[in-house]
């Protein structure tokens, strides 16, 4: 399986994008697990380059596929092999000789070898070029106005030192952007890197194949566990295509129609441990084609020889209530200087957390009462926000419920929801009180003009029934992300925050969906939580700003923790703030945490025009690759 590395071609995202190149498979299939080739006006060169699985076989500049602006296409052979052209007409297959140069049409079968390398040549209708020239001159504009505009282009201006990344998160980098769009953002090996000994993988979704070839250094770790919610198919399949030293843990799920969503990585170093929590399946698109986010944070070992041991702090108690409900297997790893050491979820409390920047929420299944019914889901959302002081500009100020697929919803389990998410004091102990919610949610044009056309329609997993309940109508808003360059990267990423303007009272990154499933739904009274799924997400809250600390890593040798001063009493008052990346204040302010949420805030309410996306619908418009939904 081969798969193309588009950020060789993310220059010609700001210019029209006219054509593209479809992996296919060998039996002429779609081969879905490669991302398809952008062809822009004018020369594009295909070879080696852009293929992620080095095949020398190919040359750096095996092809060049010249598009004018009237829509012919002429291929030329430029490397030292030949090419073989099928033709869609009439299936006559020609093969191009190097130096040769051949007129090629839309669905024309493009054959590279030796190797043999098939690919479809799509030419984009007309009607559907307005997608990309509105991106490219988006991308123009930003260009020409640099870093000096107020908000496009925001995400050039994230640059959080090193010692800030755990108070905030990141984005995923997203294939066939410029460069300036995945400013700050992530890729898996940014986050699985070092000398890794045992490593937790949680997910609900895991391509082996892809894993394995995206991110080589889980083949050295000599202990995988991965934790997941595959079906047995699947899971058999994983079985025997994994490495020999990975292990597989699929949790139990007692109630009906629950799965394990949870997304969430732990490595264990020499020096600490490494948690991680994201939004992303481990698999190709979601880690490539799709708007996601994560946040990781290093902890070092507890000091056994400290007399006065750090307290169990929030984190650590969120962090083992809800590894103690996993229940994977325990197995045991070498660690350098400690031995062997049996790796199960009491393990977790030999690290210290009391410098966590978050809280954890987590949702678990099972029917929660008494002490359980505040420890999961939105209660345990709820809990927390009751305990906190917010500035009074929140009072009744908005909510956005963010995410990527909805469940069945009534108007009643939206008010428990919103009570929840409206909970909080002021300093004068007056309540926030209630917010109006809007639910960012793509529209069909949306999806239609992603970068993955109606195929990202696939991760947004909503039927027409849920979708279309007449009282969601005064609920939905926009998915608007040109600051982050994100409008066409369609979200799987799920947040949940109240907001003033470009201020945040809290912002909650999961992988919750908005269904009762994933929060759970109050039965009997209000004394019992019912919950389906595991889910589990970050919480950032204001905090006291600390003037020491630890600038920890489980990865750089040069950690140091910072001396402690005396603080002034207005030191120790002085609390974070949470602003948006388009937030227009002092940035060098200590106490301001800025995050990088993609979307625009205050989100776009939709116009009359607009039409929520439902993935049980047929849409006869082609979309950017001249395909219609269903295929």
């Amino acid at each position: 399986m081969i798969h193309f590395n588009l950020r060789h071609l993310s220059s010609s995202m700001a210019h029209s994008q006219v054509a593209y190149l479809i992996p296919l498979k060998a039996d002429l299939k779609e081969d879905d697990s490669s991302p398809r080739i952008t062809l822009s006006e004018g020369p594009n060169i295909i070879g080696r380059g852009n293929v992620s699985i080095a095949d020398k076989r190919l040359s750096r500049k095996h092809i060049s596929i010249i598009v004018s602006s009237s829509g012919s296409v002429s291929l030329s052979v430029e490397g030292t092999n030949p090419v073989v052209i099928r033709s869609s007409g009439d299936g006559e297959r020609k093969k191009i000789k190097p130096r040769e140069e051949v007129l090629v049409s839309n669905d024309d079968l493009i054959e590279l070898i030796p190797g043999h390398h098939f690919f479809k040549l799509v030419l984009l209708p007309t009607e559907n070029r307005g997608c990309h020239e509105r991106a490219a001159k988006k991308a123009r504009k930003g260009e020409a106005q640099g870093d000096d505009d107020d908000d496009v282009e925001a995400i050039r201006r994230f640059v959080p030192p090193n010692e800030i990344l755990p108070s905030t998160f990141r984005l995923l980098s997203v294939n066939g952007l410029p460069d300036w769009a995945n400013t700050s953002c992530v890729s898996i090996n940014d986050v699985i890197e070092g000398d890794v000994v045992a490593a937790i993988l949680s997910n609900y979704m895991v391509d082996v194949d892809w894993l394995m070839s995206a991110c080589p250094k889980l083949a050295n770790i000599p202990q995988v566990m991965v934790i997941h919610g595959e079906g047995d198919g699947r899971q058999e399949y994983i079985q025997r295509k994994k490495p020999a030293n990975w292990s597989l843990h699929k949790p139990r799920l007692p109630i009906s129609f629950g799965t394990h969503h949870s997304k969430a990585i732990f490595l264990v170093y020499p020096r600490g441990v490494r948690v991680v929590v994201h939004t992303a399946n481990l698999i190709h698109v979601d880690w490539n084609n799709k708007s996601q986010g994560l946040w990781m944070q290093d902890f070092p070992w507890k000091d056994d020889d400290n007399k006065d041991p750090p307290k169990c702090c929030g984190f650590e108690g969120d962090l083992i209530d809800y590894l103690n409900v996993l229940k994977w297997p325990e197995f045991t790893a070498s660690l350098p200087g400690r031995g062997n050491v049996k790796i199960n979820a009491a393990f977790f409390k030999k690290f210290d957390y009391s410098n966590a920047t978050v809280r954890l929420i987590a949702s678990v299944p099972g029917y929660h009462t008494g002490l359980n019914l505040k420890k999961w889901g939105h209660m345990k959302l709820r809990s927390i926000l009751q305990e906190c002081i917010f500035d009074r500009e929140f009072r009744r100020s908005p909510l956005v419920y963010q995410f990527s697929s909805l469940g069945s919803l009534d108007e009643k389990w939206l008010a428990e929801f919103r009570d929840s998410l409206s909970s909080g004091i002021t300093e004068d102990k007056t309540p926030l009180g209630p917010g109006d919610p809007l639910i960012i949610w793509p529209t069909v044009e949306d999806v239609r003009c992603s970068l993955e056309g109606y195929a990202a329609g696939n991760a947004i997993p909503s039927p027409l029934k849920n979708v279309e309940k007449p009282f969601l109508k005064k609920y939905w808003a926009k998915w608007k992300a040109d600051h982050s360059a994100r409008s066409r990267a369609m979200p799987h990423i799920k947040t949940f925050t109240r907001y003033s303007d470009q201020k945040l009272a809290w912002f909650l990154l999961t992988s919750s969906n908005l269904s009762k499933a994933a929060w759970g739904a109050l039965q009997k009274n209000n004394s019992q939580l019912m919950i389906r799924s595991y889910e589990l997400g970050v919480l950032f809250l204001p905090s006291p700003v600390k003037t020491q600390g630890c600038k920890f890593s489980c990865t750089e040798d040069n950690t140091s923790t910072m001396k402690a001063k005396q603080e002034t009493k207005d030191e120790v008052e002085k609390r974070s703030k949470l602003v948006t990346m388009s937030w227009q204040g002092n940035r060098d302010s200590p106490e301001i945490i800025s995050l990088p949420i993609p979307y625009q805030l205050p989100p776009k309410p939709y116009s009359t025009e607009d039409v929520p996306w439902s993935w049980d619908r047929g849409y006869s418009k082609k979309d950017v690759y001249g395909q219609v939904w269903p295929r």
